[in-house]
């Protein structure tokens, strides 16, 4: 594909994010790469001065860059086709759909899935080898079934979403459309409930339901529990990668992304664009407000003001952890310090 191609084509495809380009060439684009790995004919992506260097280092043929006049002019002076935009990434995310195309199988019934007579089935539905569905559930037009995938009776499933292989949906899930729930990764199973008795422990069934608004992903053996009345809920566009655990009843906004091994207790509410790096937990009941943001290994065990960026265990404001890692590296030199003091006061006194 000439580079000429792929501006003509982003034109179309970003937005907000006018593009300007150098176009005294026009070489053939055959693939993409990491900048620090592209050769000729391949085409990369810088996303600010923080890596303004690569440009002279670079085999790419072509470049997206940011709108910085500096980076464009090494890259004109090398000889490389650019394309500029207020948001590199998002381009480059664009032009890799032109090149890489997902596994996606032809509408099929393979021979060996089982499907109960009363499954109502879309259109162009694929389902896979060993796929079980249940008696009642409902599939959308064009869901596509990954072997081994396992969906229990009553659930329902929108349009354009994807099952991959040996994930398994629980009873009375509700998942939206243009979802995409990898493997491994279980919906609806039941929480965790019991309540202490004198002889051990007595389980509350779990009878609510759990709902994956659409657009939704859900990682590699990731967990969403349903809980005991009422349901829990994953808001509409809302990421989660793999081997993250959502408690019973949980409520989570949209537009929300949440790293591997975050796990929440159940009744968490979450508002709408929050970001949990890898490892954070937050604690049973708790709140956090929408546009928060929580740092990797961040223990939260109180509510969170909305916009709020918190760090450490248990979570404080982020700055003022900081603040305290500066101090910290410093203890070894201020505990001499200390000593000396006391040794001189012991020898006045």
């Amino acid at each position: 594909m000439k580079f000429s191609e792929i501006i003509e084509k982003l034109d179309n495809l970003v937005e907000n994010g006018s593009l300007t380009s150098h176009r005294d060439c026009d070489p053939e684009i055959t693939g993409i790469a990491a900048i620090d790995e592209a050769v000729c004919n391949q085409l990369s992506y810088i996303e600010g001065a923080k890596f303004a260097a690569m440009v002279t280092k670079t085999a790419a043929s072509a470049l997206i860059l940011p709108l910085d006049s500096q980076l464009q002019s090494q890259a004109s002076d090398r000889g490389i086709a650019w394309i500029a935009t207020t948001d590199p990434r998002l381009a480059f995310a664009h032009v890799i759909k032109l090149f890489y195309h997902p596994f996606h199988p032809s509408p099929k019934i393979e021979a060996t899935a089982v499907v109960s007579g009363d499954a109502i089935l879309g259109k162009d539905v694929y389902i896979g080898d060993r796929v079980v569905i249940g008696a009642g559930v409902r599939i959308g037009d064009r869901v596509c079934i990954h072997p081994n995938v396992v969906i229990y009776p009553d659930v329902a499933i929108g349009d354009r979403t994807i099952l991959h292989a040996n994930c398994t949906i629980h009873e009375r899930t509700q998942i939206g459309s243009d979802c995409v729930i990898h493997s491994g990764a279980v919906i609806g199973a039941e929480g965790f409930g019991f309540v202490p008795i004198p002889d051990g422990w007595f389980k509350i069934e779990q009878s609510g339901r759990t709902v994956l608004e659409d657009g939704v992903e859900i990682g590699c053996n990731s967990n969403v529990d349903r809980p005991t009345v009422g349901e829990t809920r994953i808001g509409r566009n809302t990421k989660l990668d793999n081997l993250v655990q959502i408690g019973h009843g949980c409520q989570i906004g949209q537009n929300c992304a949440f790293a591997a091994q975050v796990g929440l207790a159940g009744g968490v509410k979450v508002g709408d664009r929050v970001i949990l790096a890898g490892q954070v937990g937050i604690a049973n009941q708790a709140k956090i407000g929408d546009g928060a943001i929580a740092t990797a290994k961040s223990g939260i065990h109180n509510d969170i003001q909305p916009g709020e960026i918190v760090s450490s265990y248990p979570a404080i404001p982020h700055k003022l952890h900081l603040k305290i890692s500066a101090i910290y590296k410093r203890l070894p030199e201020m505990y001499q310090t200390l000593k000396r003091l006391q040794k001189q006061l012991g020898d006045t006194e």
